[in-house]
């Protein structure tokens, strides 16, 4: 193994394999043995991982979770292209090159009292990585979690026993992580899976938003990661209900390090639009700069 190297912020380290299970929906939880990573990595972080050595182009996997102290991070991907199915074939044991931590994080301090997290397919990681920060960070608050899904959840979905005002009659399934960690979260799809709402996680958010009162939502912020149009849904209805929104965008990257510009999204600035890069300028913007 070579010894990990340090371009500017982001590590360049060799990684072990220690977990690459295989979970519903062709999608796999790995954890990686990545001690530079895990201690700088904060939610809303990525890493540009090299998924097998036949491939010149890494691949970018946001961090779901880690442990600074063991020296660990997981990513959740679904085997779905070249790059991933070739990842899927990866063993424990094996070494794996990444760069990492990259990116803008979510805000890290300074939160609401209250804080919605949605999150939808590939989105679903980042919001599991910041609701545990903000339960570590901020103990008086308790974010409430949305997740959605159109193929298969990555976890078993478990009737919930946190209660929570507003919701439709029968949505009561949650991740069974979230609900460990005593954090709300409800499921969304519109497979009939049960427990779940029928419906986008912005129809399940609109039913919540409207169930508080004016004083409540004005102690509220959202937080999003998840495809464009997901993300276009939630800006636009974060706007109606005049709240804060912060949300990691998705883009093809190929060097994910600045030099390529090849993942730049125009940006609303007090002194005008700008063309930014996704990967060091983002991944988390502010909603009304990228969809005003």
């Amino acid at each position: 193994m070579s010894h990990p190297q340090t371009r500017d912020t982001i590590n360049i380290e060799d990684a072990t394999i220690l977990v690459n299970d295989a979970c519903a929906g062709d999608q796999y939880l790995m954890r990686l043995q990545a001690p530079l990573t895990a201690a700088e990595a904060k939610p809303g972080s990525f890493i540009h991982l090299a998924c097998d050595a036949s491939l010149l182009m890494r691949r970018p996997m946001s961090i779901m979770l880690t442990d600074p102290a063991a020296g660990w991070i997981d990513i959740l991907y679904k085997a779905h292209g070249q790059g991933t199915k070739l990842l899927a074939q990866r063993q424990p044991g094996e070494t794996i090159n990444l760069l990492g931590p990259i990116g803008t994080p979510f805000k890290l301090q300074d939160y609401r009292k209250q804080t919605l997290l949605i999150g939808g397919g590939v989105g679903i990681p980042p919001m599991i990585f910041l609701a545990e920060h903000i339960k570590n960070t901020a103990r008086h608050i308790r974010p409430f979690v949305i997740m959605g899904s159109e193929v298969p959840f990555p976890f078993t979905p478990k009737p919930s026993q946190l209660l929570i005002a507003g919701m439709p009659e029968g949505t009561i399934a949650c991740m069974p992580l979230l609900e460990d960690w005593h954090i709300p979260c409800r499921l969304t799809s519109l497979q009939g899976y049960a427990g779940c709402y029928e419906g986008y996680v912005t129809d399940l958010a609109r039913h919540w938003l409207d169930s508080l009162d004016e004083a409540a939502r004005a102690e509220l912020e959202v937080f999003c990661c998840g495809p464009t149009a997901m993300l276009i849904a939630v800006a636009k209805l974060a706007k109606q209900y005049d709240l804060p929104c912060q949300v990691s965008m998705e883009e093809y990257m190929a060097c994910a390090v600045s030099g390529c510009a090849g993942c730049v999204v125009r940006v609303e600035t007090d002194s005008g639009p700008v063309m930014q890069r996704v990967c060091v300028d983002g991944p988390v913007f502010d909603a009304n700069a990228v969809f005003p």
